[in-house]
């Protein structure tokens, strides 16, 4: 109720300014036209002039304030659903961990070693997600500032990349997805071993997000002339040309029924393409609605400074 109120009061105020300004407007561009069609010398000729000068500025300066208070409802928009978003993610894995953990204590399951072994599996997996919607929160903030240090390193990115998929497994259940993984690079890159492990760890983490109950996740790394690709396709929602093209934007989110369940704060592909400009790569996206979704990923080697 109050985000309603908070919304109605910066729209009642764009209204406002645009009344309140844009009638003595037209009323003052009138008397100007009156002036010079009776100006019988050049005095009343001026005065005209003057009159119609004014309310242009006047006009101007008002459509510049409309267009600060409308920048500013957005802006207000976007904080109120970034915390809001941020704090349904975070209450979904808390909210299983208490379960879980209150279970633990109950009691109940000390003569169960199978059903004490699946509730502590589950407490670690969802404290890897709060882990990783940490990271992503901190990065982004970091990275927004442009503080956020990398130290960089020229070697192969294979390990890494077998590391955040390692990461990545221990955030999901096996049961549900199917996740095909094809490493074969040797070339040597120069990156940051946390970034890297951030873009790829975002990119399977959004296809996870954005899949069925039949998940299936592919993942494809190799060396292509003097680059590294590494893909990463789902059997996911898709997305229409239009939404290809703001997929990148900070906070954006697909506006569907799919995509409200998947969660997310729109935050990871920004944090994506922004590690991947400054490893001076190049990141895509082809999907195709209804039937999944690849993102390509090129990063240069150290072959052509070798």
């Amino acid at each position: 109720m109050k985000h309603f109120h908070a919304n109605l009061n910066l729209t009642s105020v764009i209204i406002i300014i645009a009344v309140g300004v844009l009638l003595p407007v037209m009323l003052s561009t009138a008397a100007g036209i009156v002036a010079l069609v009776m100006a019988k010398d050049a005095g009343g000729i001026v005065t005209g002039v003057l009159v119609i000068s004014f309310t242009a500025t006047a006009a101007g300066s008002a459509l510049v304030a409309v267009v600060l208070a409308g920048k500013k409802a957005r802006l207000a928009q976007r904080q109120a659903d970034f915390v809001a978003n941020v704090s349904h993610e975070f209450r979904t894995p808390l909210s299983a961990i208490r379960l879980y953990a209150q279970t633990l204590q109950s009691g109940k399951l000390s003569v169960d070693p199978e059903r004490t072994a699946q509730c502590l599996s589950t407490i670690v997996r969802e404290t890897e997600w709060l882990d990783f919607m940490m990271d992503c929160v901190l990065t982004w903030r970091a990275s927004s500032r442009d503080m956020l240090p990398l130290n960089m390193e020229t070697k192969p990115v294979s390990q890494t990349i077998s590391n955040a998929i390692e990461r990545f497994r221990a955030m999901v259940v096996s049961d549900e997805l199917a996740l095909s993984t094809v490493i074969d690079s040797q070339l040597p890159v120069r990156h940051d071993v946390r970034a890297l492990n951030t873009i790829v760890l975002n990119l399977l983490t959004n296809a996870y997000k954005y899949t069925g109950k039949k998940k299936r996740i592919e993942i494809n790394v190799h060396d292509e002339n003097q680059y590294v690709v590494i893909s990463v396709s789902d059997n996911g929602i898709g997305l229409t040309p239009r939404e290809t093209k703001r997929v990148f934007q900070q906070f954006y989110r697909v506006n569907n029924e799919d995509s409200r369940n998947a969660g997310g704060v729109g935050l990871g592909l920004a944090i994506v393409r922004d590690l991947v400009n400054r490893h001076k790569g190049a990141i895509s996206v082809v999907s195709d609605k209804g039937k999944g979704t690849t993102f390509r990923i090129t990063l240069p080697t150290t072959l052509d400074n070798a």
